[in-house]
């Protein structure tokens, strides 16, 4: 596992058009969605080689409600340490920026107007973002890796132990204010269970965990929630997606068409790990008659 390098420091580069020609860059012009890259079918697909997935160490991409900014963390090859970088399509070009040293694993709320990186958030403001805010009590003693929110603004998020042992908790906004949080039960929580992403519906919860049963080091899951509010047994998403390495970080686009999660190139090796993306309609097809 990488060391997370934290800080709340905002460097900023200037943006610069990918693909326009000149003796320092002589990438391809990025254009339409998804920056510009043919969409995945059910066996997942490299997303972006050689542009967001290099040999290098590149996690959690996400995209924002309009599609029109994709951010993603990378092993910065002049500092050394994580950065996060984002994608932004002005005119129907992408434009490439590093946003800041490394803080936090981000996701965007479903209403765009959060980022949240674990237990900090930005706002959205009427230029950016704004600076790195904390989120504070119940969540401030809390070891979060990754927390994602519902539409009602509920969190799921994980709890990252030195010892790489973790559990996936929860928190509900009741009248204006957070509730203490409360641990999942033992169907999704096995000790080894991190990076959980919430439907905007609550309907299901993807996860990555250590499993009995599984394909490798470790492998991504789905529960369902029942009808009568509790989670169903998680599902293996199979061998299309989970091999014998490492799969984790997993998100789906806010158009519900794509999963997007983390792959390590060679089991055990941490120093290549890619960026992949899949056809979601797997979500539909596992999810459980009524």
């Amino acid at each position: 596992m990488k060391r997370i390098y934290m800080s709340a420091a905002l460097v900023f580069s200037a943006l610069f058009v990918v693909g326009k020609s000149d003796a320092k860059n002589e990438s391809p012009v990025l254009t339409g969605p998804y920056l510009g890259q043919k969409t995945p079918g059910s066996t997942p697909e490299m997303f972006a080689p050689g542009i967001v997935s290099t040999e290098g160490w590149e996690v959690s991409g996400v995209f924002t409600p309009e599609l029109n900014e994709f951010y993603f963390i990378r092993d910065s090859k002049e500092s050394e340490k994580q950065e996060m970088v984002v994608f932004i399509n002005t005119n129907n070009q992408w434009h490439e920026s590093v946003v800041s040293p490394r803080v936090g694993t981000p996701l965007i709320a479903p209403d765009g107007k959060t980022m949240h990186l674990g237990k900090r958030y930005k706002e959205r403001t009427g230029t950016g973002w704004s600076e790195v805010k904390k989120l504070g009590a119940p969540f401030d003693t809390l070891p979060i890796m990754r927390l994602t929110a519902s539409s009602k603004g509920t969190y799921f998020f994980d709890e990252f132990k030195r010892d790489f042992t973790g559990d996936i908790r929860y928190s509900r906004l009741v009248d204006g204010k957070y509730e203490e949080p409360k641990l999942l039960g033992k169907e999704i929580n096995s000790g080894k269970s991190f990076h959980p992403f919430i439907a905007a519906d609550e309907s299901y919860l993807i996860f990555d965990s250590k499993k009995e049963g599984g394909y490798g080091d470790s492998d991504l899951y789905i529960s369902y929630r029942q009808q009568d509010d509790t989670w169903g047994e998680p599902i293996n998403l199979g061998n299309k997606i989970n091999t014998e390495g490492w799969e984790a970080m997993a998100s789906v686009t806010p158009d519900g068409k794509y999963l997007f999660f983390n792959r390590n190139m060679a089991p055990g090796n941490h120093e290549n790990v890619d960026i992949f993306w899949v056809d979601a309609q797997f979500i539909e097809t596992l999810r459980p008659k009524q």
